[in-house]
């Protein structure tokens, strides 16, 4: 039955018409208002229902004349664009071969013709279904591109992860999922440079086309050199911390008629310090303390990384473009010291014992991600095609070497225990997807179909070192075996008229799960189809007011990490273990929001997550142990309303205020207090306000400074125990008509953002302290090179200012 379901769902896709391609054309001369040629303009024709997709593109040649060639019947958007000239913008409807005859450019009344584009460029802009931060040659370039997701509108981060309306969100590079943890994203990124970066998109609810798997979506969207020629650039940076970090990489672009290239290299070494503190109040049946555990552990992580991202984009015709696109991550050194010592003090808080752990930890891994997507127009009604496959391979390697040493209170040693383990995982994800899009009327649609398969193999070989050789020892050793294949089809559709858009989409998803634990005998297996609608409305009052309302339907699968029943032990009192027994959490979520001027926007929204993984510590009072465990929360749901406001004050000056009021709500079962339901509940905020400055005249100095602020937050049965806030700002200098950029970046400038968390509920108490390094300062440069005046006039080109902002309105 199932299976007729998701049969049903793909027969929604319907078939497509191939039709014979136009060969209208567009052609004219540019001149200023000397009538003089101008060359090298750049002439974009763009879409008129949606101006920010571009169809055609051209340069005008050194007698200012140009040619646009297989143009399908339509209307359009012509826009040309060069430094020192305003923009020119003019709707053409095409029935045949269009003559413009000569098109004047008119001169800016400042000589600072580039400069002024960028400071009244909107940084921020918003469509039904997503918020767009245009961060292109802005200060943030200078950084990398973590840094940059963490200023994006309505980013927060907490504990290390990227969260969107207190949510865990994914990451996208040009719609593309990034398979990686939470810290090994953070470290791709961070290899990845902001320069090649032109905007991130802000999805808060995923439209049909994207995976029903998980929350919210930021999707990178990385530059292109749409300019023939070469370019490339240099940069290099020095993050001073408890110790340091270093990074250097080059980015190079090379584009021709038929080509545009891209390949970026970044090499980064580096030394983390981590200190993690904890707390465990331990309790007789009666409720009082009895026992009291203070741990300390000090982590330093020597890291040595390579990053190499490339696109190859082909021009088959004028229809059609092969892609072809690889991300890989190589870590051949990641080793770390660990040293941790735990005292035990009884309920008067005098010294029983202690012990310490000493601990080595060696890493090796390499994520690999291949990608090629095939894309061609269809006929003249604007219909497309799209194919693509993914190929991501994962090896982890893992070596511990680990002893602990008890001792009495007055220092003398009692006893020792040691270890060592090798663990590897190896995984292969595969994907391939179908999309079309085409309109018939005045209804654009979408559909398309996906397949997505993990083939995962992890292993854990125990051995007993105490005798001083290594002594293998079976009941400690594991395999796990993991296998998930998903099908999935969609549909979607969407109109615009008059002063409302509506969009409607449905999804439909069979899931197919094995996890096999070879040493334990535990298997789960899970198998089911799910429906995922998601729709959106918005309704324009005048030019200024606008209402929107949607919803979706979304799924959260455990990850096969979670569900390993392996127990990894921190030290011999304190580990962590999978669960086979969890399920899938399935999410539905409800937003009205209002936006004013594009500039001021409310967001009142609600979502519940039933069944949401989350991992939670529970203390056994008896044997004295803390185990954390991936369990499902009977729910886990907030209500919150969000307001933001983004605008220049000033021509020099661009602000971004956030703030979020919220409760968040969640209950679990309770395993060491007689599985009693225990719900776990604040009422708090979230605010941050962040200022992009031009501080020169000229333009060539500029900054931005960030401050956030939350007195409250929970995570499972954790609470934070202090308020969280930081400050954070970086300058940039560019030389040489922006050839040399010169940054310096301060991160969590009074040290505050680290903050401990506590679970405390019936017989429970226990706390950690995580404390990275978040105050450091980055000291960068970034020299650019090559066809640079091409450059900068496409610079001008990709900008999307209000200009064209004002033209759609009118249109």
């Amino acid at each position: 039955m199932k299976n007729f379901y998701f049969t049903a769902l793909l027969c929604l896709i319907p078939l497509l018409s191939f039709t014979s391609y136009s060969q209208n054309s567009i052609k004219g001369i540019i001149m200023d208002e000397q009538q003089n040629p101008v060359p090298f303009a750049n002439v974009i024709l763009l879409q008129a229902t949606d101006s920010t997709t571009v169809y055609k593109g051209a340069v005008s040649n050194e007698d200012g004349s140009f040619l646009l060639e297989d143009v399908e019947g339509n209307t359009y958007v012509l826009e040309v664009r060069f430094v020192g000239y305003e923009n020119y913008l003019k709707q053409i409807e095409v029935k045949g071969n269009v003559n413009l005859n000569k098109i004047v450019l008119i001169e800016t009344a400042s000589g600072l013709g580039e400069v002024t584009i960028n400071a009244k460029r909107p940084t921020v802009s918003k469509s039904i279904d997503r918020i767009t931060f245009n961060v292109e040659n802005s200060v943030l370039s200078s950084g990398n591109s973590y840094e940059i997701l963490k200023r994006t509108p309505g980013v927060i981060v907490s504990q290390g992860q990227l969260l969107i309306k207190n949510r865990p969100a994914d990451v996208y590079i040009n719609d593309k999922k990034v398979y990686l943890t939470a810290q090994e994203l953070q470290q791709l990124l961070e290899g990845f440079s902001g320069e090649n970066v032109k905007s991130v998109e802000v999805i808060t609810n995923p439209p049909a086309k994207y995976n029903a798997e998980g929350g919210s979506i930021l999707n990178i969207i990385t530059s292109k050199n749409l300019s023939v020629g070469y370019k490339g650039s240099i940069n290099a940076s020095n993050t001073l911390a408890i110790k340091p970090k270093y990074s250097v990489g080059t980015s190079q672009y090379y584009k021709t008629d038929w080509l545009n290239a891209f390949a970026s290299y970044n090499y980064n070494s580096r030394i983390d310090v981590k200190q993690d503190l904890g707390e465990i109040n331990y309790f007789d049946p009666a409720g009082n303390v009895v026992s009291r555990w203070d741990d300390e552990f000090n982590k330093e992580t020597q890291r040595e990384s390579h990053s190499l991202s490339t696109i190859l984009d082909f021009t088959l015709s004028e229809k059609s473009l092969l892609s072809l696109s690889a991300n890989i991550l190589l870590t051949p050194k990641s080793d770390s010291d660990i040293d941790g010592r735990t005292e035990i003090f009884n309920a008067q808080r005098q010294l029983d014992s202690l012990y310490t752990t000493d601990s080595r930890l060696e890493n090796n891994r390499d994520n690999f991600l291949f990608n090629a997507n095939y894309s061609t127009s269809l006929g003249e009604n604007g219909s497309t095609f799209s194919a693509q496959a993914n190929y991501i391979k994962y090896n982890d390697d893992q070596t511990q070497d680990l002893m602990t040493q008890y001792f009495s209170s007055a220092g003398n040693l009692l006893n020792d225990n040691s270890f060592y383990t090798v663990a590897n995982q190896n995984t292969d994800i595969y994907t391939g997807q179908l999309d079309f899009t085409s309109t018939i009327g005045k209804v654009a649609s979408e559909y398309g179909a996906k397949y997505s398969g993990i083939d995962s193999r992890s292993g854990l070989d125990f051995f007993d070192t105490n005798s001083g050789s290594r002594q293998f020892v079976n009941s400690l050793s594991d395999e796990f075996d993991y296998n998930e294949n998903i099908f999935a089809g969609y549909v979607s559709l969407s109109k615009d008229w008059d002063s409302w858009s509506i969009k409607a989409g449905l999804r439909g998803e069979y899931t197919d799960i094995q996890g096999q634990s070879n040493s334990l005998g535990i298997v789960n297996t899970q198998e089911y189809f799910e429906l995922f609608p998601t729709f959106y409305l918005m309704h324009m009052v005048g030019e200024n007011h606008s209402f929107g309302l949607d919803y979706s339907r979304r799924i959260t699968r455990p990850r096969f990490q979670s569900l390993n029943p392996y127990r990894y032990f921190l030290n011999e009192n304190n580990f962590q273990l999978g669960n086979p027994n969890l399920q899938p959490g399935i999410a539905n979520k409800i937003s009205l929001n209002y936006t004013f001027k594009n500039k001021l926007s409310f967001d009142l929204y609600w979502d519940r997550t039933d069944n949401a993984n989350a991992v939670l510590p529970f203390q056994n009072n008896q044997n004295r142990t803390l185990r954390s465990v991936t369990d499902n929360l009977r729910y886990d749901q907030q209500f919150s309303l969000d307001v933001s406001y983004y605008d220049y004050v000033k021509d020099w000056w661009f602000v971004d205020l956030y703030a979020s009021v919220f409760k968040l709500e969640n209950e679990f079962i309770a395993y060491e207090s007689n599985n009693q339901i225990v719900q776990n509940e604040t009422t708090s905020i979230y605010l941050s306000a962040s200022n992009y400055l031009t501080i020169s005249k000229d333009g060539t100095f500029s900054g931005n400074i960030t401050a956030t602020y939350s007195p409250d937050f929970i995570a499972g049965s954790y609470d934070f125990e202090e308020p969280q806030y930081g400050v954070s700002f970086g300058l940039r200098k560019t030389f040489f008509n922006d050839r040399l950029s010169a940054t310096v970046n301060v991160e969590d400038l009074f040290d505050t953002y680290n903050i401990p968390l506590r679970s405390n509920y019936l017989n429970q108490d226990n706390s950690f302290f995580a404390k990275p390094e978040s105050r450091s300062i980055r000291f960068g440069v970034l020299y650019k090179f090559g066809n640079f005046k091409l450059r900068d006039n496409q610079r001008a080109m990709d900008a999307e200012e209000k200009e064209r902002l004002e033209a759609q309105k009118m249109m």
